[in-house]
């Protein structure tokens, strides 16, 4: 899968939700361009799972079968390894090595070490007066109303891009990062992996230095622009102002030449959220927010799945692009995935932008402009002043003088969530992801405009969502925080008593599930009314991937709130148990 950014007419692979009717099912990716690495998840009975020797001969061996190279490169943040083909493979060839792989029972799953790219697109001019995506009553986010309650203090937002380059009007709020770009000819730095997130330029000197298709461009400073939307400084009598403009923001590069690799935004995923990735310090300051503006085609693979999944539960929220391909975001990749809040693009009008990706996957809606209309000529830009303006740089490929330019992408509109996402979390410190994904949706106001093919819940409104979560408590949960054991073949319960509530439940019931377990693609897990009626939460979906920490959303209305509900859980398989951790009911 290609990643790339995900503003103006770039694209870039990355997205979530953390509240879905049921578990995705994993899809076995197949290689669509040319392959230098694979990412290997063996199950955890496996002895490669946890030796690297035993990677290093395995993966030996099968390159050997398949009549190719491969060699153990290191161990993923998520555990999983990566498997040097010895240079960029056909994808028929890579195809062939994979296939050596998924027929071992001891591997969970393979997949190609896909790219991710940045998306933008450039126009001109600063000053707040123009940043009518935050104030305007038609399409903006209401967002000067919220700062009397909150301004994003105490909360790290790490911005997982093209890294960071000097600005003025960002630099007070930036703390130390990482460069997780592991191959020196894609950093541009004259190495590999360090803790200087820097960003060299993304720049393409000629058309298909990239791959069929690519074209030749100047660097983006994609990063830069998104770490100006989320916390620019305020009240410096300079340029923009930031959403979260007392938040701090942690520059993690992961996007270079031709774009940024799976297994190395996977670990910039681990270690931002508060994760160990091998040879790489811990992060001193892990961020509650990640924002990731870059994605691609492709369902949501394993290893991301399984990276957010542990950034979630480490208590971090994750926002993604939806895509710039005006298209349905199913079918793009980080958006596709679980467990992330999956934001599409709207325009000054109130209307979907006409490059954004839609569908029922879309959690949300932010302002994320347009540069041009849809029917003027690509590659124009005649409606700067409709775009969102954010901070820049003016050199064409390396680093020149520091400026302000306006963008168009759902790269611009992930931001937006992503900083107020900071506001919600500096208002109060215990929100989870979960209630900061529903408070968000719950307070939505409709478009203005339309949205064709589905922008979620609507236009996110910071002041409301604020106003919301300070002004009252969020939704005490019933909870049962008690161990059950999962073992091998069995079926087992966990109930929850259900009291003080009138009428039935509601039509969008919130059940939190935490489970603990080494193969949740061994899992049937149901919620049970009190009157025996059966809600299927997971049907043995996810392969080897770890544990299910997920809110569903269950359309309950047809049973009554009290009495006594029940999790099952169905184990099919040996090998792998675990146990119920906890679970709750939120009405």
């Amino acid at each position: 899968m290609s990643v790339t950014l995900l503003a103006g007419t770039a694209t870039a692979s990355v997205a979530v939700a953390s509240e879905t009717p049921a578990a995705a099912p994993a899809t076995a990716l197949a290689p669509t361009a040319p392959v230098e690495n694979l990412i290997v998840g063996y199950k955890s009975s496996a002895s490669e799972a946890s030796s690297n020797s035993a990677a290093a001969d395995d993966a030996t061996a099968k390159g050997k079968k398949a009549g190719k190279k491969a060699k153990f490169d290191r161990r993923l943040g998520t555990g999983a390894a990566l498997v040097n083909l010895g240079g960029t493979v056909a994808p028929a060839e890579a195809a062939d090595v994979m296939a050596q792989f998924r027929a071992d029972p001891d591997v969970a799953y393979v997949e190609p070490d896909t790219r991710a790219y940045a998306t933008a697109v450039t126009p001109n001019d600063t000053e707040y007066a123009k940043q009518w995506d935050l104030f305007e009553s038609t399409a903006g986010m209401n967002v000067p109303a919220a700062w009397d309650k909150t301004t994003g203090s105490g909360v790290t937002v790490a911005v997982i891009d093209t890294g960071y380059v000097a600005h003025s009007d960002a630099a007070p709020n930036v703390v130390a990062g990482y460069d997780f770009i592991s191959t020196a000819s894609y950093a541009r730095d004259g190495g590999g992996r360090d803790s200087n997130p820097a960003d060299e330029g993304d720049w393409n000197a000629t058309d298909g230095e990239c791959g069929v298709g690519s074209k030749a461009s100047n660097s983006s400073w994609h990063g830069t622009h998104v770490a100006g939307t989320i916390a620019a400084a305020t009240n410096n009598s300079k340029g923009i102002a930031g959403i979260a403009y007392n938040a701090k923001i942690q520059p993690v590069r992961v996007l270079g030449k031709c774009g940024g690799s799976t297994s190395d935004i996977v670990d910039a995923i681990t270690w931002a959220s508060g994760g160990s990735v091998a040879g790489v310090p811990a992060n001193a300051t892990p961020a509650k927010v990640i924002n990731m503006s870059l994605g691609g085609p492709g369902a949501c693979g394993t290893s991301y799945q399984n990276a957010i999944n542990a950034a979630v539960a480490r208590g971090t929220t994750v926002v993604v692009a939806a895509g710039n391909s005006n298209a349905d975001a199913a079918g793009y990749s980080p958006a596709s995935c679980n467990n992330v809040i999956n934001v599409a693009a709207s325009n000054r009008a109130g209307d979907r932008s006409y490059y954004s990706n839609y569908g029922s996957i879309i959690d949300i809606a932010a302002p994320g402009g347009e540069t041009r209309r849809a029917t003027d000529t690509p590659g124009t830009v005649t409606t700067p002043e409709n775009a969102i303006l954010s901070t820049l740089n003016a050199g064409t490929t390396t680093p020149g003088a520091e400026i302000y330019k306006p963008y168009q992408g759902t790269s611009m509109a992930a931001p937006h969530v992503a900083g107020l996402a900071a506001l919600l979390k500096s208002a109060n410190s215990a929100l989870t992801p979960a209630q900061i994904e529903t408070a968000i949706k719950n307070n939505a106001r409709p478009l203005a405009g339309t949205c064709t093919g589905g922008c979620g819940a609507g236009l996110a409104d910071a002041a409301a969502t604020v106003a919301a979560v300070t002004s009252t408590p969020p939704a005490p949960a019933f909870e049962n925080t008690t161990d059950v054991t999962i073992g091998d073949n069995t079926t087992v319960e966990s109930p929850i008593t259900v009291t003080g509530k009138t009428g039935n439940a509601p039509a969008a019931l919130k059940v939190g599930v935490n489970i603990v377990h080494t193969y949740i693609g061994d899992l049937k897990v149901d919620l049970i009314a009190p009157d025996g009626s059966v809600y299927t939460l997971h049907n043995r979906t996810g392969s080897g991937t770890d544990n299910i920490n997920q809110v569903y959303t269950v359309n309950a209305s047809s049973e009554v709130a009290n009495g006594t509900w029940k999790l099952r859980v169905n184990d099919n398989a040996g090998g792998d148990t675990g146990k119920i951790d906890s679970w709750n009911l939120t009405f």
